[in-house]
């Protein structure tokens, strides 16, 4: 026993890793014992959360989006992430690459044709509109859900975490921004509340990102070669996926998830410059740059609209927005610590924009070139097969319906299976090392036993999921990883609210950037400095 304890001391943060684990181990026995029972608890959930709280949803994530904004304009924004010497150690296209195949690759390739689809053929959002306009409008709604809202929710604790690390020597965890609150107290009880609540949102966002790949790349393989779609090839696909994700976790951040990450990259670009040039070109450049106006006169809008006095309003608001606001809470800590943990060196003002705008400019060029032939086909030639595509294999029945030979079509399609795999296993690895660095007290390199230990733990909880899902009595399998996500973005939005305090509050007392009510008696705010350094030191001798 006195080795256990003494191997927790050591490589752990024992109160966040023991509860942590006992609460993910209370679900994981509750999904082995009684799916059913969990799926159908998960579906009550939703709706309940759906029903309360939708507002708040809409409200905080476009306030995290106008905090973002005016950082990234303010004087605040030649402040370094790191010390006033520090210089990135990754260039900007490695950088780039981590960053999007961890934040957004899964649900692109997901969602990239299925959703502006199905925008399109919901009958009363386009009531009045001609094929065109209802064309249009599935776009802007699609660009809403995925372009500068989700970027903002992750810049958010990326930034802080990076800040507080970087330049003031605290740990690397999301607690560290509590310091200018609460200070010495981010070492407690306090602390590790919200480190746990980071490790739930955590491994509850994975969940969901990996139960969607898992069902995206049996329909591939469907298509292919005609492995039936069901959850138990789902939760075997979940499984050698993980273990191609644990491999990539002990080769480290740059022989394994770097290398992964700009390879994957590479790899979707050359699937959507092919649809591309072989697709209806000239349309999907027009629908681009037509849509990205639509989106942007519209923006504020979309993002404050809760559809009060609509019933199917209200139905689609909670199936769409409020699920992905809840999913992209839920995976800030995990997006925001792994962007925080390759981004030392960068200016806030490099940081945003690099996180901000540049996934946005990659993400219009996806779904205007998936979601844009797949609405040329369906409005300009009636292509019936992509009108009813569901969600899982849309992007496959768009490849079928390129003017392609048939095997250049099975090629694309295993290149689709390829993308989806490899961003699964990009979000696996830099998930675990993400949950093993909240659980061992932010330290940046946790040894592999955890790393795989966690890894195997995200397959094992997606698994579950999945499965309780497609046993409930709604028969969904995606239902248990919606509520999961909506449920732990629930709690983390107002840690969010209060990490943005926080930010402003220690930015205000940077030297040469202080803020009237909040300067530091000392000069260039060295007593605040001090009390950091002072704070973390008697804390590490107390431990």
């Amino acid at each position: 026993m006195s080795k256990l304890q003494d191997y927790l001391r050591e490589h752990t943060n024992p109160p966040v890793f023991l509860v942590s684990l006992a609460l993910i181990l209370v679900l994981v026995g509750w999904g082995v014992t009684n799916p059913a029972n969990l799926g159908d608890v998960a579906g009550s959930v939703k709706t309940w959360i759906s029903a309360y709280f939708g507002w708040w949803y809409l409200a905080v994530v476009t306030g995290f989006l106008i905090f973002t904004v005016i950082l990234m304009v303010s004087r605040y924004g030649r402040i370094r992430l790191g010390k006033d010497d520090d210089k990135p150690f990754w260039g900007r296209w490695a950088w780039f690459s981590m960053l999007f195949t961890a934040g957004m690759g899964i649900g692109l390739v997901f969602f990239g044709v299925a959703e502006p689809i199905f925008h399109y053929n919901e009958a009363w959002l386009a009531g009045g509109m001609s094929d065109g306009e209802a064309a249009l409008q599935a776009m802007r709604m699609t660009f809403f859900h995925w372009l500068l809202h989700p970027w903002a929710v992750y810049i958010i604790v990326a930034l802080s975490m990076a800040y507080f690390s970087f330049r003031h020597d605290l740990p690397l965890r999301p607690a560290s921004a509590f310091y200018p609150l609460i200070g010495a107290k981010i070492y407690g009880w306090v602390g590790h509340l919200i480190d746990i609540l980071a490790v739930f949102g955590t491994l509850f966002g994975l969940a969901t990102s990996l139960g969607l790949g898992a069902t995206q790349i049996n329909a591939g393989l469907g298509e292919v070669f005609g492995m039936p779609q069901s959850w138990r090839w789902q939760v075997a696909i979940i499984a050698i996926i993980t273990a191609i994700a644990v491999t990539s976790l002990m080769l480290g951040l740059d022989r394994g998830i770097r290398r992964l990450s700009v390879f994957n990259m590479y790899t979707a670009a050359f699937l959507a410059l092919v649809v591309l040039i072989v697709g209806p070109t000239m349309f999907i450049l027009n629908l681009a740059v037509q849509s990205t106006g639509e989106y942007i006169h519209n923006l504020w809008i979309t993002s404050l609209r809760t559809w009060t006095f609509s019933g199917e309003g209200r139905e689609w608001l909670d199936e769409w927005t409020l699920f992905y606001w809840g999913w992209w809470i839920a995976w800030s800590p995990f997006v925001g610590m792994f962007i925080a943990r390759v981004s030392r060196g960068r200016t806030i003002r490099e940081f945003i924009i690099g996180t901000l705008l540049a996934p946005v400019g990659a993400s219009i060029a996806w779904f205007s070139i998936f979601g844009g032939s797949a609405l040329y086909y369906i409005v300009e030639t009636g292509n019936e097969p992509l009108a009813e595509a569901g969600t899982v294999d849309a992007m496959f029945v768009l490849l079928d319906q390129l003017p392609l030979a048939h095997s250049a079509t099975i090629f694309l399609s295993l290149v689709g299976v390829l993308v989806v795999t490899i961003f699964f296993a990009t979000s696996s690895d830099s998930g675990s090392l993400v949950v093993d660095m909240l659980t061992n007290g932010g330290d940046p390199h946790p040894i592999w036993q955890q790393r795989m230990f966690w890894a195997i733990t995200e397959g094992a909880v997606a698994a579950i999921l999945l499965v309780a899902g497609a046993l409930a009595a709604a028969g969904d399998p995606l239902v248990a990883l919606q509520t999961a996500s909506i449920l732990a973005g629930l709690p983390f939005s107002v840690v969010l609210i209060l990490i943005c305090w926080g930010l402003v509050r220690q930015l205000g007392r940077e030297p040469g950037y202080s803020i009237r009510g909040w300067e530091d008696p000392r000069a260039d705010g060295e007593r605040v400095q001090d009390s950091l350094e002072e704070d973390s030191g008697n804390v590490t001798e107390n431990c």
